[in-house]
């Protein structure tokens, strides 16, 4: 059923004014193409600035959008990156670590690293004895490559 009302009382009942009614909509991508457009520019040269750092340079380059607008525009073009948040490991039943009580039955390997005073680096591979505390064998220099580090645990297990 059609009513026999005026444009004007339409309005004025609707709370518009008769220019928002004659007035056709222009389409989203039309009226912010200059707003996607200076996103664009700026996602390219900076990939992870989240969107108050963009929207500063916008800022800052003289362009005086209103941010609603400009955040509105930067959902819409997916550019909003997820926060960067802690990994969680999963809890994992706690389990009693092996101690064993002979000596030469489980050794611990670590490599250690510092810097002399005229500031040339060295490394060190200490091998200790878990039973007793014992240290076995402390190797120093520059460089401990493979070949080296199998050679003192060959020694080791011939002692």
């Amino acid at each position: 059923m059609e009513s026999k009302l005026s444009i004007t009382r339409a309005c004025q009942i609707a709370g518009l004014s008769r220019a928002a009614y004659y007035k056709r909509p222009t389409p989203a991508e039309q009226r912010d193409a200059e707003v996607i457009d200076a996103l664009n520019a700026i996602v390219t040269r900076h990939g992870r600035w989240g969107f108050w750092k963009c929207f500063t340079r916008l800022r800052l380059d003289g362009r005086c959008w209103n941010k609603k607008r400009v955040h509105r525009v930067y959902c819409e073009m997916g550019l909003n990156l997820p926060r960067r948040c802690k990994k969680r490991l999963t809890d994992r039943p706690r389990q009693v670590l092996d101690h064993s009580l002979e000596p030469n039955r489980c050794w611990a390997l670590d490599f250690m690293h510092d810097a002399l005073y005229c500031g040339r680096r060295f490394r060190t591979l200490n091998v200790i004895d878990e039973a007793n505390r014992e240290c076995l064998v402390i190797e120093v220099g520059t460089s401990i490559p493979s070949a080296r580090l199998i050679r003192v645990l060959n020694r080791l297990v011939n002692c």
